[in-house]
């Protein structure tokens, strides 16, 4: 297959999950800048294997096992970003009547998100966010799915308390109905 027929082929496969991809990229990273940069990084990727795919129908797990293969070597190469304060979240929201509720919502997302480690993050947003299934992610991300399991109730129980701590979101009262 020749490089334009390559790249046409990516295009088919990545045009229904482009956005989510992208979205899951800014999440792992707390930042859609190096989301952006991520997302990019794991399209070139796929593009240079694509012809390791097999089975086409499986496209989106293997696009996302890309790119959290290429969000984990970031991680490892580049050391000094962990000591980095997280940039805040620029939403690409008009700032409207609805627009500031999900603009703040989306920067209490990242500031929550911010708190996990990296597998844990993974996890939380793959199966949270994105609706991948257990098994699929002990496959992306190389474990057990008693593993994956394990952290999806650390990364819960972390962000119940972070949610506590910090963001005072105010709860709606639910008052009883009477008959």
């Amino acid at each position: 297959m020749n490089d334009g027929d390559k790249q046409r082929r990516l295009m088919e496969l990545l045009g229904p999950l482009h956005d989510g991809a992208r979205m899951t990229a800014r999440r792992l990273c707390r930042c859609n800048a190096d989301g952006d940069d991520l997302f990019h990084e794991a399209v070139l990727r796929a593009l240079d294997h694509l012809d390791e795919l097999r089975d086409a129908g499986r496209f989106r797990s293997w696009f996302y096992a890309v790119l959290l293969n290429v969000h984990r070597a970031r991680y490892r190469m580049s050391f000094w970003r962990r000591l980095v304060p997280l940039d805040e979240v620029r939403a690409e929201v008009a700032v409207t009547d609805g627009g500031r509720d999900a603009f703040e919502g989306a920067e209490r997302m990242a500031r929550a998100l911010a708190t996990l480690a990296p597998p844990e993050r993974e996890a939380i947003v793959l199966f949270e966010l994105e609706g991948f299934s257990l098994e699929e992610i002990a496959a992306l991300q190389s474990s057990s799915l008693s593993a994956v399991k394990s952290r999806l109730v650390r990364a819960r129980g972390r962000l119940r308390r972070h949610y506590e701590r910090h963001e005072r979101i105010a709860r709606p009262v639910v008052q009883e109905q009477q008959s």
